[in-house]
């Protein structure tokens, strides 16, 4: 075949086409696969033997029509065949993986080398001897490759009797093999006198062996991999169902655990509240029990929550629904309550029940639907806002809706909030919950068969709607309605008419601010400091830095919660120590919020410490005083360090001055007596008085201070003071 003149061999040709995709494939192959080092290997072969088939076998050298001179093709030629030989000892060491053969990767390719530059680059091109040129080259290369197949099969051997490993000594036999075919090439080209494309066919079947065999150590290690990952995968399902049914034990162990906490927590609380009850009534009210009673309500019915949530997430009984109750009358009973509430927190209440509704359910169970969704209103509700609740028939259903104007809840969070410990977070209260109130609402609501639904939407209009749908009953014959239901006389909103207010300035006492949110516990903190020290409060940290700035004085002492609504503890702890003015008021920390990340965080604002809530007042004002203690010693220690470094300054100016002034009386040549007398007249003292300190006449002193004045060129005493004390 011809191409621009040159003779080119068509069966080359198409072999070249075919190792250039199979160089394609193996490249693409060990991008992925990197870790092959085999491949690398064989991909270089690859190359270098493309490069051999394009110079030796593809054109027919030497060729009169290529501009090149005939020895320099004949060197190229012959030269490419030779560099593939050469990386043959390297490629069959690593590819076999076999010890022993350290000599032939390291210096093998120099007895292929060495006799193609000595022969066909120095001896050929000087002699033009062909024949004796490649027999020259021949003889040494075939001495090495004889020892080398001879080195390679003992070392073959050797190894296999070693590890009796079949599959692997089959596959080396078979590089072995195509190794012993490549050495033997020339035979054909010399000896059978073959032209060069035949020698090249030779060699790349002997390739296409190598290539198979490679192919065949792929589709092996594949399958092995194969293996190996579903081996994985089986062991690591298995693991993970091992460890799933270890965490569904350990839950469950926790969770039964956390049960009997809360239901051995309900028989204390039960006992307190009852000898409480007893005690109230035979000594009737003062302000301290009212909050121990509110209180202890409260924690009383966030523990009902948790014990009730649990049980319904087990699938234990909880309510009797098989009762026929008046909804009217569980709603109309607890209004009672709430009309209080709301008149205390200036919310207008509106109502509209329907009477004689019946429905058969427990009546505790629809007491707490009430409950919550009106508690719910109120907590949520501004000041002067309006509350509205209504129950009335829908065909076989019962409508009950609670509508307010407060904060309302965000469409993206109208399913979060039956998620057990949910809470809006929009504004931080101190009547707020653990997010159990409307978990346990939906699974009452549930349990009725019933639905809820939410109508809110802030970014249009402020307030919510909420609507309970429950199957409305009708009474027959023998059915009678339960009366024996009592309503909660307590719950989370209580509004305490606490006498909460800043102390009186005393410039006598130190200055402590109190920063917290729950009205009961400030007003505690009120009480227990107000007698020893200035006190003044603040139910937000953007509240409490208005107080810093308008209170009489700054505080010695900052106390702060954390979790307040509009500036929490945190951040109004930040701003403190960032201000220049205020940076060095001592803080303490005094929040029910207590992991480790907390109390680091507080530290590292600066706080001298970090107290959780439940804590001892004993405990919290011995803090207090040993820090204002502390901090008045040191304001003392400052002042007198302060007094004491002035009093230096003014004693070195003196001892400046004095040095200044005997000084001046030795430039002037003042004799001693007239050096006392100078000093007498720089102190104001009268001739008179002058004389007498030193016991010489008035006269006496007049002479003397004349012989001064004309010595330092003077007229009068302030001239001569001037001049002395410069």
């Amino acid at each position: 075949m011809l191409f621009f003149g040159i003779r080119l061999n068509l069966v080359i040709f198409c072999i070249i086409l075919l190792e250039i995709i199979i160089f394609c494939n193996q490249l693409q192959t060990f991008l992925a696969r990197r870790h092959e080092k085999e491949r690398l290997w064989h991909l270089i072969l690859v190359g270098l033997l493309i490069l051999y088939n394009l110079a030796e076998n593809l054109m027919i050298l030497p060729d009169p029509h290529i501009p090149v001179p005939i020895t320099l093709q004949i060197i190229i030629n012959q030269g490419f065949g030779y560099l593939v030989t050469a990386y043959m000892p390297y490629y069959c060491v690593k590819t076999t993986r076999l010890q022993g053969l350290e000599f032939h990767r390291k210096y093998g390719f120099l007895f292929l080398v060495v006799p193609f530059l000595v022969f066909f680059v120095c001896y050929f091109p000087v002699t033009h001897d062909l024949p004796n040129t490649l027999l020259y080259t021949y003889i040494i290369t075939a001495s090495y490759a004889c020892y080398a197949l001879f080195d390679l099969a003992r070392v073959l051997i050797k190894t296999h009797r070693r590890e009796k490993n079949w599959p692997v000594f089959r596959e080396r036999l078979w590089i072995y093999a195509s190794l012993f075919f490549w050495c033997s090439s020339p035979v054909i080209g010399v000896f059978l006198e073959q032209p060069n494309w035949v020698v090249g066919v030779f060699n790349n079947i002997v390739f296409m062996l190598l290539n198979v065999t490679l192919l065949r150590q792929t589709v092996q290690k594949s399958k092995e991999e194969y293996i190996q990952l579903q081996q994985y995968a089986l062991n690591l399902e298995k693991e993970v169902d091992k460890q799933t049914a270890a965490l569904k034990r350990s839950n469950e162990q926790r969770t039964h655990a956390f049960v009997n906490l809360v239901h051995e927590t309900k028989t204390p609380i039960t006992l307190m509240n009852n000898y409480l009850e007893e005690y109230i009534q035979k000594q009737g009210y003062n302000e301290d029990l009212l909050i121990v009673k509110r209180n202890l309500a409260k924690l009383n019915n966030d523990i009902s929550n948790l014990f009730d949530l649990e049980r319904y997430d087990k699938g234990l009984p909880i309510y009797n629904y098989a009762q026929v109750i008046s909804f009217s009358q569980v709603v109309t009973d607890n209004l009672i309550l709430f009309r209080n509430y709301c008149r205390k927190k200036k919310l207008t209440l509106k109502e509209n029940v329907a009477q004689d509704l019946l429905m058969k359910a427990d009546p505790e169970a629809v007491s707490r639907i009430v409950v919550n969704l009106v508690e719910n209103a109120i907590k949520y509700t501004e000041e002067g806002g309006e509350i509205s609740v209504s129950l009335e028939a829908s065909g076989n259903q019962l409508r009950f809706t609670v509508q307010d104007n407060g904060i309302g809840i965000e469409p993206g969070l109208q399913k979060k909030i039956f998620e057990p410990y949910y809470q809006i977070n929009m504004q931080k209260k101190s009547a707020q919950g653990m997010g159990l109130g409307m978990p346990m609402l939906k699974k009452i609501v549930d349990s009725l068969q019933g639905k809820i639904l939410i109508d809110s939407n802030p970014q249009k209009q402020k307030g919510t709607r909420i609507t309970v749908l429950l199957n409305r009953h009708v009474l027959s014959k023998n059915e009678a309605v339960a009366d024996d239901f009592k309503i909660s006389t307590s719950s989370g909103l209580e509004v305490s008419d606490f006498n909460i207010s800043d102390t009186s300035y005393d410039l006598r006492k130190q200055t402590i601010l109190l920063v917290e949110d729950n009205q009961a516990m400030i007003s505690y903190l009120l009480k227990k400091l107000k007698e020893k020290y200035n006190v003044c409060v603040a139910f937000n940290g953007n509240e409490a830095l208005r107080k810093v700035k308008s209170y009489p004085v700054p505080p010695d002492l900052i106390i702060s919660d954390v979790m307040m609504d509009k500036v929490d503890g945190f951040k109004f702890a930040r701003i403190i120590s960032e201000s220049p003015d205020y940076n060095h008021i001592p803080f303490i920390f005094l929040s029910a919020k207590f992991t480790n990340k907390d109390k680091l965080e507080g530290l590292k604002l600066g706080a001298l410490d970090y107290i959780p809530k439940p804590f001892r007042m004993e405990e919290l004002i011995q803090k207090i005083n040993s820090v204002l203690d502390n901090a008045l010693r040191q304001k003392k220690s400052l002042l007198n360090n302060t007094i004491r470094a002035l009093q230096k300054v003014e004693n070195l100016d003196l001892k400046q001055a004095s040095g200044s002034f005997e000084l001046n009386c030795s430039q002037y040549n003042l004799t001693t007596r007239e050096v006392d007398i100078a000093r007498l007249i720089c102190g104001g003292h009268s001739y008179k008085e002058i004389g007498d300190n030193l016991f010489i006449a008035e006269r006496t002193v007049k002479k003397h201070v004349q012989n001064i004045f004309e010595k330092a060129s003077v007229s009068n005493k302030v001239q001569l003071i001037n001049k002395l004390q410069a």
